[in-house]
C-alpha cells in the first residue's frame, strides 16, 4: 500500500488507481470536437436545420467542448440516442431516425484517422503511470469509450505492461458506471474499494468513486480548455498537472 499526496489532500493505504481515458490520460478535445462537427454536418445534409441543435446537444460551442457534455462523457450509444431524438422531432419514425444517425456516425468514423493516433498521452501521464507501477500500485483503465478504442489506445502507446485491468463499454456493460462492471473491476484487481482511488475529469468519475465507496477521486482539469467544476464531496483534490501527485 502507498500514500498518495496531492494539494490539500492525503490518501493513505492505496493499492489500486483507476484512470479515466479521454480528458485524463488522452488529449481528446480536438478529436472529439472534429468528430462531433462531422457527425452533425452529415446528419444535417439529410435533415436540414438540425446541425446547430445537434452541436449544442453534443456540448460543442464554437471551438470549445463542454468537458461535462454528451460528447465528452457520453457513450457512443448515448450520443446516437440523443441525436436520433432530434431527428424524430422532425417527424421521422424512431427506427428511421436511429438508422439515419447510425449511418452518419459510421460515415464520420470513416472520415477520421484512428482515434488512438489522434489522442496523444497528456504531458506527465506516462511518467505518473510508471511511478505508480514501480511502487507496485495496481492500475486500471475505465472509460466510456468503446472497448475497441480503449484497447487500441493502450496498444498504440505501449501501456499494456502497466495496466492490470482495461475496460471500455460494450453490449454487456453499456456504461462505465454500470454496477456490474464496477464490481467486476474490484474483483479483477483483487482490491477492496476503500483501497482504490479514481483519477478522472468528469462528474461521472466522481459518482463512480462515491458509488463504489472508494478512498476518493482526484479531479484532473488539464485535459480540456474548459475545466470541470464540481463541489462534490468526492472531489477531495483537484490538479491541473500530473506532477502535482506525489507517491509515498
Amino acid at each position: 500500500m502507498v500514500t498518495i499526496r496531492c494539494p490539500g489532500q492525503l490518501f493513505q493505504n492505496i493499492q489500486a488507481i483507476i484512470f479515466d481515458k479521454d480528458g485524463t490520460l488522452a488529449s481528446s478535445e480536438a478529436y472529439l470536437r472534429n468528430l462531433a462537427q462531422r457527425r452533425a454536418r452529415l446528419i444535417d445534409a439529410q435533415v436540414p436545420g438540425v446541425q446547430g441543435p445537434l452541436l449544442m446537444a453534443f456540448g460543442i460551442d464554437e471551438n470549445r467542448i463542454n468537458p461535462a457534455g454528451l460528447m465528452a462523457v457520453g457513450t457512443r450509444l448515448e450520443n446516437e440516442i440523443a441525436a436520433a431524438a432530434y431527428i424524430a422531432e422532425t417527424g421521422k419514425d424512431w427506427v428511421e431516425a436511429l438508422q439515419l444517425v447510425q449511418a452518419a456516425f459510421s460515415a464520420a468514423d470513416r472520415q477520421m484517422l484512428k482515434k488512438a493516433q489522434e489522442t496523444p498521452l497528456i504531458e506527465g501521464a506516462l511518467e505518473l503511470i510508471q511511478k505508480l507501477a514501480n511502487a507496485e500500485v495496481k492500475l486500471a483503465l475505465l472509460s466510456s469509450d468503446s472497448a475497441t478504442n480503449v484497447d487500441e489506445f493502450v496498444e498504440h502507446y505501449n501501456l499494456q505492461s502497466y495496466f492490470q485491468v482495461i475496460f471500455g463499454v460494450n453490449q454487456q456493460y453499456p456504461t462505465k458506471s454500470n454496477p456490474q462492471l464496477l464490481q467486476h473491476l474490484s474483483v479483477s484487481l483483487n482490491v477492496l474499494p476503500q483501497h482504490m482511488l479514481m483519477i478522472g475529469d468528469s462528474q461521472v468519475d466522481l459518482e463512480i468513486a462515491i458509488q463504489t465507496c472508494m478512498a476518493g477521486c482526484i479531479v484532473f482539469t488539464g485535459g480540456w480548455t474548459s475545466a470541470l467544476s464540481s463541489k462534490s464531496p468526492a472531489a477531495k483534490c483537484t490538479i491541473s498537472r500530473f506532477d502535482q501527485i506525489e507517491i509515498g
